[in-house]
């Protein structure tokens, strides 16, 4: 069982389909499209996705099989033995790009299946509910904006081309950087919407480290771009996450910046092969120094059973948020508090406390707002929540002496489906969080804004926009629905004018729409601004 939103783009990685010599790469599209559940090699996960290698399913039920990327499998089946009762949405690969993929999957770690063609593809398309692939797109890529509050619109600021993981302020105040998981780096015109792009992420970064993930993008009072990479580097064993913190000079002006170099270079060995999180989020704090959150490398703690990766649980550089002083060439990493699972973004409010949203267990644990301090534990792996049982047989006990600080509960009504949890209905992924002054027009105005990526196990939990009003004195907060569905919601900032702009990071808005499609700018605005 998965749910977490890091995860999904670390093992998607590249937003955009891949080929060599023109023919579609069967392997790149397996690793962008299947991996984030099948696995990396093929092996699933249990109890939640099935295993492709070795897998008697696909022998023996070959068009059954080939169907699921055409028009999505909901019904249980049973592979290797094991019973699965998942969802799998349909994919929107083109004809010969599913050919690619499955003759990969096919060919691949012990399969010996024979090939399909795309012969036989295209007539088993014909026969499903999206009898073309156009018909496919129009379906899982809808134009229709959501539901706004009253007083406000939703426009679109752009239609991409890729799936965006991060949005950052320009420090000419005019454009917004937006950050593709392969890191390209874009920049969005604020005024006339145009959106060009600055750099190709091939550019930046070394091939030969491995795939690269890009998920952090921020800027100093200085004017200097920051740029987060994960690569996977399975030339070693246990394979490695080679992290590079890459940054410009300081902006002085319209093509000032020169490509960005790499900063800060660490590393540390991959865990449970499906669920490497990542380091992501980066952003200046009210200190000056950088803050970096840096995402678990297992699920719950466990030590997994890939041959590959590493047996050891948590590192003590995952799981965790950083600081560097950006002053420095070769900065240091202080760990500035640990226990955080999947923090995808912080922030700091007017009265400088910093706050982030965070992602939990495949146990069904909640989802957490935490008000994070320096030198706090916020419970990972031992705690989650305010859960009081262990969610697996391998949780760790808590070190004696170990306090922890516990999430915020949500005294509701919405986004809370158990009454007083701390913090959000389990799945939902809360994806960014900003905070809105008094001056904002109503209903928005003195609150904070909290966008949901979405559930991507078995339910709608997410796919949507949150007011939510917080009292720090009782650690509790008050939370409303303020938009939905949204587009997998990935990353949000607030623009001039009392502008919202939101990063969906594909077209999908539920669950059966699945994540394949690019993604969009969306601005949430007041109507006078028409």
């Amino acid at each position: 069982m998965w749910r977490c939103l890091l995860l999904l783009i670390l093992l998607l990685g590249v937003g955009q389909k891949s080929s060599l010599h023109g023919q579609p790469n069967g392997a790149e599209l397996y690793r962008q499209y299947c991996a984030a559940c099948h696995g990396q090699e093929g092996r699933g996960i249990p109890q939640a996705f099935p295993p492709l290698a070795g897998s008697d399913f696909i022998q023996q039920q070959r068009e059954k099989a080939l169907r699921a990327p055409l028009e999505g499998l909901k019904e249980k089946i049973v592979v290797a033995g094991q019973t699965f009762n998942g969802w799998m949405p349909p994919v929107t690969l083109r004809d010969e790009e599913v050919v690619a993929v499955f003759n990969y999957v096919f060919s691949s770690w012990g399969n010996q299946i024979t090939p399909t063609t795309l012969t036989e593809i295209t007539a088993l398309r014909a026969q499903t509910k999206y009898p073309s692939f156009e018909k496919l797109l129009a379906a899982m890529a809808p134009e229709v904006l959501p539901p706004a509050p009253a007083g406000w619109h939703f426009v679109v600021g752009a239609s991409l081309d890729f799936q965006p993981t991060r949005l950052t302020t320009h420090p000419d105040g005019k454009h917004v950087l937006v950050l593709a998981a392969n890191g390209d780096i874009w920049q969005w015109d604020t005024t006339t919407h145009e959106i060009k792009l600055l750099w190709l992420g091939k550019e930046i970064m070394n091939p030969q480290l491995g795939d690269a993930t890009c998920l952090g993008l921020g800027t100093d009072r200085d004017g200097r771009l920051y740029m987060v990479s994960n690569q996977g580097n399975k030339t070693k064993t246990p394979v490695v996450n080679e992290v590079t913190i890459w940054r410009t000079e300081p902006w002085h002006g319209e093509s000032s910046w020169t490509k960005p170099q790499a900063w800060l270079m660490t590393s540390y060995n991959f865990g449970v092969g499906p669920y490497n999180h990542g380091v992501n989020h980066i952003a200046q704090g009210p200190d000056g120094l950088m803050y970096v959150s840096s995402g678990s490398r297992t699920d719950g703690g466990e030590t997994g059973q890939s041959p590959n990766y590493d047996k050891s649980g948590e590192n003590p550089l995952t799981a965790c948020l950083w600081r560097l002083n950006p002053t420095k060439e070769f900065p240091n990493i202080e760990i500035f508090a640990q226990g955080l699972r999947n923090t995808y973004h912080f922030m700091w409010d007017n009265q400088q406390r910093l706050l982030g949203v965070e992602n939990g267990t495949d146990a069904d644990t909640p989802e957490e707002l935490n008000l994070i301090e320096r030198g706090k534990h916020y419970g990972f792996p031992y705690e989650f929540g305010d859960w009081t049982t262990k969610p697996y047989p391998y949780t760790p006990d808590a070190p004696k002496d170990l306090k922890f600080v516990r999430p915020f509960k949500n005294l509701g009504p919405d986004a809370n489906d158990r009454g007083g949890q701390a913090t959000f209905t389990p799945h939902s992924s809360p994806s960014a969080i900003v905070q809105l002054g008094k001056d904002w027009p109503a209903p928005l105005g003195d609150s904070f804004l909290i966008t949901r990526f979405g559930n991507y196990l078995k339910d709608q939990s997410g796919f949507d926009l949150l007011q939510v009003h917080i009292d720090f004195e009782h650690q509790a907060i008050h939370t409303q629905i303020l938009a939905a569905p949204l587009a997998r919601p990935i990353s949000m900032i607030t623009l001039p004018g009392h502008r919202i702009l939101i990063a969906e990071y594909c077209r999908g808005n539920s669950l059966a729409a699945g994540t394949s499609t690019p993604g969009r700018l969306l601005i949430l605005e007041p109507l006078q601004a028409k």
